[in-house]
């Protein structure tokens, strides 16, 4: 077992940006973001103000980083939480401490056989 996965002790809920039943849009006709089912990450999650980089080149600051074990898009939603305790399964900034994903990396180990990954909130 790798460090890497031996860091990610918590469990988040994670709400990938766009409804399979809006054919994959991101957006509904009034202009709301649309979420897919949310789905259970094993997490690491940091409560600290970090300053990044996104890809526009304007630097902002973050609420959390979370390190999470699969890829997530921007736009998607993370709540530090487990699905069976999440208050709102369809609105999920309905839930308090859900956040955002405003960045994400994907940095590889030296054998490219890993990755670390982080989402920025």
């Amino acid at each position: 077992m790798s460090i890497i996965t031996r860091m990610l002790k918590q469990v988040c809920t994670y709400w990938p940006p766009g409804s399979e039943v809006s054919g994959g849009s991101d957006f509904d006709d009034y202009g709301q973001p649309l979420y897919a089912d949310p789905v259970e990450l094993a997490c690491r999650w940091e409560d600290i103000a970090e300053e990044f980089v996104k890809a526009d080149g304007t630097t902002e600051m973050s609420r959390s980083v979370v390190y999470v074990e699969s890829d997530v898009k921007l736009g998607g939603v993370l709540l530090l939480s487990s699905l069976i305790d999440v208050v709102d399964l369809t609105v999920p900034k309905n839930n308090i401490g859900a956040w955002e994903i405003r960045k994400f990396d994907k940095i590889p180990n030296f054998k490219a056989t890993e990755f670390l990954r982080i989402a920025y909130l």
